[in-house]
């Protein structure tokens, strides 16, 4: 009998998470105190959007991705709503425009100006009035352009179009599931939905704790999970390796996760019970690297696992473990990431006792740092529509437009698009794990009053002509000795 090793190989078996300083983190947000199981939070390459606590009504906080350190108190919001925010989405395809549920029963759509919130924005382009009960759930499609699903506790599951003409839209392009015969049967009430890559199919878990795949345009019930060892919670499609993975718990209240062939939910693939803890398990998946993030709500830790599509189907491979609880998470798209550090993946952690979200960086360590790892970042999914929604709705699917990382490290700030004519993306990477570099101290006495006289130059021109606060980290930060002994040579002398 030949010998075999219990161990895996995996290049991602050194992945670490690196959180952002105070400096580098949003100080003083008010972070929500609702209970719903959502995220609360929404991230891209340009804003962050974080659900905030306030008296009468409900708002959310967008701020640019690079104006991190103490949030102002009185920082303009977005309060539109009446009643308190629930959820809130970007729209993968417009990095300006973002979507909001709420307890109010309607859904809005909001766009955000370049600059950012500049006054309290209460105007918003569309509002969604289709519901009659508070609206719980919100999610774009993937690869067709303005479509928006929404799911509420009225027991309706509806799919909007947010081009049609009109500020107020009364009528959705789908309804996906609704009461019949004035019955309100618990498999309408949706905990979580996930679509597949090209959209064409719909995974929810409802409130019978049971995993149903739907067809989007019709609503038909396509399969049903049978087990009654797992009720689930949430679930995820797992792009690429044709599989569903859902968590929850099981009959000993142990949470759980477990794997399933979308085709025939009779029997899961895999099952795994992890801890006896009570919060529920937030998954998050990357189709690049073939890695699965879970992160409990109330905890402080994060695990990382890596899957395939032979048995046993699941890796683990490390955690992440912090003594802050987190209350929500956000994820930033792969176009965000800083790819000269390594960067395979980031959270935006809501750590609502401290009133703070933390930026925390996954990075695989490599010894050559500032080198196009080619083997990390294969090509993604790009921020264009595949379609129209009109076209999806008349049968087309299509998968997601791809995109490729550049080649060169001196232009990792953009992007190309896959062998199309799409123009470039114009914003930047956004360099949370990077801490600011340091200088040598001077050996010479020349090389210390060239560095008096850059340090006097630097100084005048932030004088003259103030720049944003997302331009100040490109300087280089002289030691504070210097810049003392620069200020003391330029001031005159005193006359007795």
């Amino acid at each position: 009998m030949s010998w075999r090793s219990s161990f895996r190989c995996s290049k991602f078996r050194h992945v670490f998470g690196k959180p952002s300083t105070k400096e580098h983190s949003y100080d003083g947000v008010p972070i929500t105190r609702s209970v719903h199981d959502n995220h609360y939070c929404s991230a891209n390459p340009c804003f962050i959007a974080v659900v905030t606590e306030c008296a009468g009504g409900g708002s959310f906080l967008v701020l640019p991705i690079h104006h991190t350190g103490r949030v102002d108190p009185q920082h303009p919001r977005v309060c539109g709503h009446s009643g308190r925010v629930l959820d809130v989405k970007w729209n993968p395809f417009d990095d300006h425009c973002i979507a909001s549920c709420s307890e109010d029963c309607t859904v809005k759509i909001w766009d955000i100006p370049v600059c950012g919130v500049q006054q309290n924005l209460t105007k918003a382009r569309k509002t969604l009035i289709g519901h009659s009960r508070r609206v719980g759930l919100i999610e774009w499609h993937p690869t067709a352009e303005n479509l928006l699903l929404s799911s509420a506790y009225d027991y309706k599951v509806l799919l909007w179009d947010v081009s049609q003409m009109g500020a107020v839209l009364r009528y959705p392009v789908r309804v996906v599931l609704m009461p019949v015969y004035n019955r309100y049967p618990s498999d309408t009430l949706l905990l979580s939905v996930s679509f597949n890559s090209d959209g064409s199919r719909l995974a929810v878990t409802s409130k019978d704790r049971r995993v149903r795949v739907l067809d989007p345009r019709t609503g038909k019930i396509l399969q049903v999970s049978s087990s009654k060892s797992h009720r689930a919670s949430k679930v995820l499609y797992i792009g690429g390796l044709k599989m569903l993975l859902s968590t929850g718990s099981s009959p000993w209240n142990h949470r759980q996760i477990v794997l399933w062939d979308p085709d025939d939910l009779s029997e899961p693939l895999y099952e795994e019970d992890l801890d006896g803890s009570a919060g529920v398990l937030f998954p998050f998946y990357d189709p690049d690297t073939h890695m699965l993030y879970l992160a409990g709500k109330g905890d402080g830790n994060i695990r990382y696992y890596e899957l395939s599509a032979e048995k046993p189907y699941i890796s683990f491979l490390t955690e992440y473990r912090s003594l802050l609880p987190q209350k929500g998470l956000g994820v930033m798209p792969k176009r965000g990431l800083d790819v000269s550090a390594c960067e395979i993946f980031r959270f935006y952690r809501l750590i609502a006792i401290k009133d703070l979200v933390e930026p925390l960086s996954m990075i695989v360590p490599r010894k050559e740092s500032g080198i196009f790892q080619e083997d990390l970042f294969p090509v993604t999914a790009g921020n264009q529509a595949a379609m129209t929604a009109q076209e999806w709705l008349s049968g087309i699917n299509r998968g997601q437009l791809d995109a490729k990382y550049p080649r060169e490290v001196s232009d990792l700030s953009g992007w190309q698009p896959d062998e199309t004519q799409i123009p470039l993306w114009t914003y930047c990477c956004t360099p949370h794990c990077c801490e600011p570099a340091e200088r040598p101290p001077p050996t010479t006495e020349s090389e210390v009053s060239s560095r008096r006289e850059s340090c006097v130059c630097a100084e005048r021109k932030l004088l003259v002509s103030p720049l944003p606060a997302n331009k100040l980290c490109f300087y280089i930060s002289a030691p504070a000795s210097i810049l003392q002994t620069a200020r003391r040579d330029q001031r005159p002398e005193r006359t007795t």
